[in-house]
Order: C-alpha cells, then structure tokens, then sequence
C-alpha cells in the first residue's frame, strides 16, 4: 500500500468493547472516557458478536486475548465470520488454530499473516474484504467464563472490483488418519478462488517409536481433476520451505513455530502470497501420511504390529528408489530377503489437523463443517514419555 495517498473516501474504524458498533463519534464513552470499558466477560456456552457492520469495507487487523489461553480453551472456542450476510459462515474455525499456529498452541513469532509477538495474544492481517455487511462471533464452548480483550481494525466506504474474493477459512482433524489415505486439508470445494495456504498440526503417534513421519508430498487437484492431482510437492519439510527434517523457525511464508521432540508435537505452515495458487472451477488440497526410517526399525514396527504400508525404498548407496507399492506382493514385508538395505518410507497413522485459508468468489459457506467441542480437544496434551496425559 501506498502510504503517501490519500484515503479517497475510505473510513478508519475500530471495533471492541470501547465501540461495539464501529460508528463514527461514539468510541470511549464508558467510565467519562477513563478506559471504562477494555475488556468483557465471555460465559461458558455464551457468544460474543466482535463485529456487526453494514457496507462495502476491509477489514486489515484483528487483534484478541483471553484470560485463559490453555489448548483446550483455544480449541474450544470457535470463531466464525459472515460476509455480505450470507447464511452460512465463511470461516468457522477453532479460535486457536486460526491465527496461524494448531493445536491450540501459543508460541512467540510472526509470519506475512499472523503474529504473537510474546506467545500471549494473536494478531491477524489477513485481508477480509465485505460488500455488503461483515459479522463476527466467537463462541464460549468450554465450562468456564473467559475475559476478552478485541479490537477489529477495517476501513469503510472501500470501492471492490468484481474480482475481488472472499475469505474463507475451514478446520478438520483425524485422530488417527486413515491408513494408506491421505490427510485433506482443503475438502474440495466449488467456485473460483484461490488456496492461500494453510497451517498444519502433527500429534505423532508414539506406536512409531522415533521413525520419522514427515514424508508425505503436499497434492492439489484443481478445475476438474480426477485422481491425479495438477501440483505434487516432494516431500513435507520440503513444502514448508526446509529440507532433511523439520525443525523450530518462523518466517514470513513458511515455518515450524512448534517442534517438540518429547511431547510429539508438531505445528507449521505455508502461505502461497508470492507462488499463488488460482482455481478456476474447484480445488481440493491434501497431504500424503507418510513416513519413514531404516530398514530396521521398520521390519520391527511391522513385526509389533504398528499400522504402516511400506511404500519406497532408497538404497544405502543412493543409486535406486525402488517403487514398492507396484510390487505384485501387497503390503510389502521389509524383512523381504529379496530387498536390499536402505531408508523405508511407508504409510502410518498419527493426529493430523489444519486450517486452510482460500478466497472464493462466493460470501458464506465452508468446505468442512467444525467438528464438535470435545472432539477438537481430546488428547491435546502429551507428556514426555510420549502417552497421552490421563487428565485430559
């Protein structure tokens, strides 16, 4: 944006408890002006509409806290956004994993999209353009009352093209993944739009012992593909912009904001800003399930009875990658004597979950309904030992 251009008409506006309905004139009354009015309760089971407005506008910053700020509060409460007063939300996501990390997890970082500069707060610059009207509620799906501090930063009176797209985002999860299947990320939707990227969560499953699970390559089937996908990655430490495994970063396209090793917890992303991702009648995005380890380890989760599917084979010398699953024999024993040493990848079965953000070029609905409350939360929480608390 231009900094140095006029505004051409377009209003500034605030949304929170100092100004709940945005309007011109009317912030800051509470207490005579003495920041009489911050913050509000949220009670358990109730909702709190953040933004209610008539107009064409764009929303450029939401920033939001909460009192208590556990994964299971940020996965329990769901915020859900209406454009243009559309019947059904375009974005309907645990609270939590919208602002760019899953989990629920609060981490410290910055990426083109979101932020929490000290872990404590979430911060999103996603552009939200409205023609119409914009709504915003965040519902209190937990047994206990929350305190919530807001602000929705936006402009009115903003002139939108007719290829200007709405955002959507949608939130699913398998616990476990279906073996051999790949993970959706973005169930496929209809329209024209464009997949913005999304961040991912990984709860790997201790069954594995310390075999590597992310080797899956990120598809993406647009306008009208069938079983072949238009885009394969190669790999998913390769999608999120690293290589050899995956390890703590965060920057403005790709990152891991969350790589716990003993708790087996695992949260990354990847926007698609500068290498966008267009579709013209539909598109659908999902991520491989696969892992991998030396020979081994593999034999030996096969011969325990850890659910996995042997899919490649590359040599010790680097010289062959030998395709597995077009092998007449299915599954594949690793312990096959016919078949040299060397690193196994294979399907397995951990927690996967993910936001996706894309624009489309309708108003309301999303590509996967939420899932409720206590299936978003269950088995959040790991110890180091790698089994689930029994708290929890």
């Amino acid at each position: 944006m231009d900094v140095f251009r006029s505004g051409g008409g377009r209003k500034p506006r605030w949304a929170s408890f100092e100004n709940l309905s945005a309007a011109a004139g009317a912030a800051g009354s509470a207490n005579r002006g003495a920041k009489g009015s911050p913050c509000a309760a949220l009670a358990a089971g109730g909702s709190l509409t953040l933004l209610d407005v008539r107009g064409s506008g764009l929303i450029g910053r939401i920033w939001l806290t909460l009192n208590e700020r556990s994964p299971e509060t940020l996965r329990a409460c769901r915020l859900e956004m209406w454009w243009d007063a559309a019947s059904a939300p375009a974005v309907s996501v645990p609270l939590g994993d919208f602002f760019g990390v899953g989990l629920g997890r609060m981490t410290a970082f910055e990426s083109e999209f979101f932020a929490s500069p000290e872990g404590r707060n979430f911060v999103s610059f996603l552009p939200m353009p409205f023609r119409r009207a914009a709504r915003i509620v965040l519902h209190n799906e937990t047994a206990q009352d929350l305190t919530l501090f807001y602000d929705v930063e936006f402009l009115l009176d903003v002139p939108h093209e007719e290829d200007v797209l709405y955002l959507h985002a949608s939130w699913r999860r398998e616990r476990p993944n279906r073996l051999g299947d790949d993970f959706e990320i973005l169930p496929r939707v209809e329209g024209a739009g464009r997949f913005l990227g999304c961040n991912i969560g990984v709860i790997v499953d201790p069954r594995y012992a310390h075999a590597w699970w992310g080797e899956g390559e990120i598809k993406m089937w647009l306008d009208g593909d069938a079983d072949l996908p238009t885009i394969c990655g190669t790999g998913l430490e390769d999608y999120v912009g690293t290589s050899w495994g995956l390890g703590r970063f965060a920057h403005r396209l790709q990152g891991c904001p969350v790589c716990e090793v003993a708790q087996r917890q695992y949260c990354f992303y990847r926007f698609h800003s500068d290498s966008p991702i267009y579709f013209y009648q539909n598109c659908r995005v999902a991520i491989q399930t696969i892992g991998g380890a030396m020979r081994e380890l593999v034999v030996k989760l096969q011969r325990e009875g850890a659910g996995l599917i042997p899919v490649t084979c590359a040599t010790l010398d680097g010289k062959q990658y030998i395709p597995l699953m077009e092998r007449p024999q299915q599954p594949t024993d690793a312990a096959d004597a016919s078949l040299p040493e060397g690193w196994y990848n294979f399907f397995r079965q951990d927690d996967w979950s993910a936001t996706a953000y894309y624009y489309l070029d309708r108003p309301g609905g999303c590509a996967a309904a939420l899932a409720p409350a206590p299936e978003r939360t269950a088995g959040l929480r790991t110890d180091i030992q790698g089994t689930e608390r029994a708290d929890v």
